[in-house]
C-alpha cells in the first residue's frame, strides 16, 4: 500500500502496545497486573454519568457549537484562569475531544515545515510524533535525575534559534512526575519574553501536585499571550474515555483552532460536555480525596522501589507515575520491561517510550489500586532478584 510521505512521520503511543501484549498474555490465562496506563482507577464522578445521561435522554445527541458549549467555556475561564493567577474569557477556551487535539491543532496552526520546536525528553511521545507529522523539526531537551527532572535552562537557551517557533512544556511531568518550580518557570519565562516563539504549556496534571502549588508559566508578564495552556477532564476527574478536553490561549488563535476543529471532529459531544460541566461543579468533593490517596499510594511504591536492590526512584513531586532508576541492572529499559510482563506479569513501560533520555529508567503508574500496587511491587522484587 503507498501511503502519504507524512505518515512516516507518525509515532505512537507505547502505553497501549504493551496493554495489548499484556491482554494477549491474558487470554493465555495469565494474570497480568496494570501499571501501564496513564487512567485513574476512580470513577468518574456521580454527578457527571448522571448529567451525561440526562443529556442523552433529553435529546441532546446532535451537533453543537464548535468550540464547546458557551456555558462550559464560561466554567471553565472562570475556574481555571484564577487558579493559575490569569483571567480569561469564554472566546479563549476551546474544547475538544480529549487533550490531544489540543496539541494537534496548536502544532498545526503555528509550526510550518523546517519550524524548530523544543519538547521534554523523557516526555509524552506524541509531542515528537505531531511535531514531526505536521513537518516540523523536533528538538529535544533533557529532564534527568541530576536535576531532580527539571528543565536544563541553559540547554534550552543554547538551543533557541531564529527557526524556534514552539517551546513545549509539561509540569508536572508526564512520565517522571518532575514539577517546575516557580522560580525555574521565572527564569525561562524571561529567557523567552526575549523570543518570538509560543509556548504550549501541558498542563494536564496540575491539579496532581504534592507538595505546594501548581505554577504556570502563562502566568508570567506577558507570556500569556502566546501561550496555549492544555488540560482536561480524563485525569483530573478520572474521565478518559469520555474524551473531554480543552486549551486556554489567546482569543485570535482560538478562532484558528476552532477552524481546524471544524475541518476535523466538527464539535464535542454535547452529553459529554454536560457531564464535564457538572464535574466542573463537585470537584471540591472528588478532587481532595483522589490527590490524597494518590499520596498514600506515592510513598507506598516510592519506599518499595527504593528498598530493592538495584533500584533507587525519586519521589515524584506530581501526576500519579514513578520513575525509578534500573540502570544497574545492565540491561536495556525494554529489555527489563518486557522481562517484567513476561516474567513478572507486571506490564509497565520502558523510559524510551518517552524518549532517548528515558534510558535506563521505567515508567509505573499508581492510578490503580493499593492491594495491585502492594502486589505489583513484590512481583517487581522478585523477578528483579532473579534478573540480578
Amino acid at each position: 500500500m503507498r501511503l502519504a510521505g507524512r505518515m512516516s512521520r507518525l509515532g505512537t503511543e507505547t502505553a497501549f502496545e504493551v496493554l495489548a501484549r499484556a491482554q494477549a498474555l491474558e487470554r493465555q490465562g495469565k494474570h497480568i497486573l496494570h501499571l501501564e496506563l496513564g487512567e485513574p482507577d476512580f470513577p468518574s464522578p456521580d454527578s457527571a454519568i448522571e448529567a451525561g445521561v440526562t443529556a442523552l435522554h433529553s435529546g441532546l445527541t446532535k451537533y453543537t457549537t464548535s468550540p464547546g458549549l458557551l456555558d462550559l467555556r464560561s466554567q471553565i475561564a472562570e475556574i481555571e484562569g484564577p487558579r493559575r493567577g490569569l483571567r480569561f474569557a469564554p472566546d479563549q477556551v476551546v474544547v475538544t475531544p480529549g487533550g490531544k487535539p489540543i496539541m494537534f491543532y496548536t502544532i498545526l496552526a503555528l509550526v510550518d515545515e523546517g519550524d524548530e520546536v523544543l519538547y521534554p525528553d523523557p516526555g509524552f511521545p506524541i509531542y515528537e510524533s505531531m511535531i514531526g507529522f505536521a513537518g516540523g523539526t523536533p528538538v529535544p531537551y533533557p529532564l534527568r535525575e541530576a536535576n531532580s527532572f527539571q528543565i536544563d535552562f541553559d540547554h534550552i537557551k543554547a538551543h533557541l534559534t531564529p527557526r524556534t517557533r514552539l517551546v513545549i512544556l509539561n509540569s508536572p511531568s508526564n512520565p517522571t512526575g518532575g514539577v517546575e518550580s516557580r522560580e525555574s518557570l521565572a527564569r525561562l519565562a524571561e529567557l523567552l519574553l526575549q523570543r518570538n516563539a509560543w509556548i504550549l504549556s501541558d498542563e494536564i496534571y496540575s491539579h496532581f501536585i504534592f507538595e505546594g502549588c501548581h505554577a504556570s508559566i502563562a502566568s508570567f508578564d506577558t507570556l500569556a499571550s502566546r501561550t496555549i495552556i492544555l488540560d482536561g477532564f480524563s485525569k483530573t476527574y478520572s474521565m478518559t474515555g469520555w474524551r473531554l478536553g480543552f486549551g486556554l490561549m489567546p482569543a485570535e488563535l482560538a478562532q484558528r483552532i476552532t477552524q481546524l476543529v471544524i475541518n476535523s471532529v466538527s464539535c464535542t459531544p454535547v452529553f459529554t460536555q454536560r457531564g464535564g460541566l457538572a464535574a466542573l461543579k463537585t470537584r471540591d468533593q472528588t478532587i481532595p480525596p483522589m490527590i490524597e490517596e494518590y499520596r498514600r499510594r506515592r510513598e507506598v511504591v516510592v519506599d518499595g522501589l527504593n528498598a530493592m536492590p538495584g533500584v533507587r526512584c525519586q519521589k515524584p513531586g506530581g501526576t500519579f507515575y514513578a520513575f525509578p532508576n534500573v540502570t544497574s541492572f545492565g540491561k536495556s529499559s525494554k529489555e527489563i520491561a518486557d522481562y517484567l510482563l513476561d516474567q513478572g506479569g507486571v506490564a509497565c513501560l520502558a523510559g524510551t517510550a518517552f524518549g532517548r533520555e528515558g534510558e535506563g529508567y521505567l515508567r509505573l503508574s499508581f492510578g490503580t489500586s493499593m492491594e495491585n500496587i502492594r502486589e505489583g511491587l513484590k512481583r517487581i522484587g522478585a523477578a528483579l532478584g532473579r534478573l540480578s
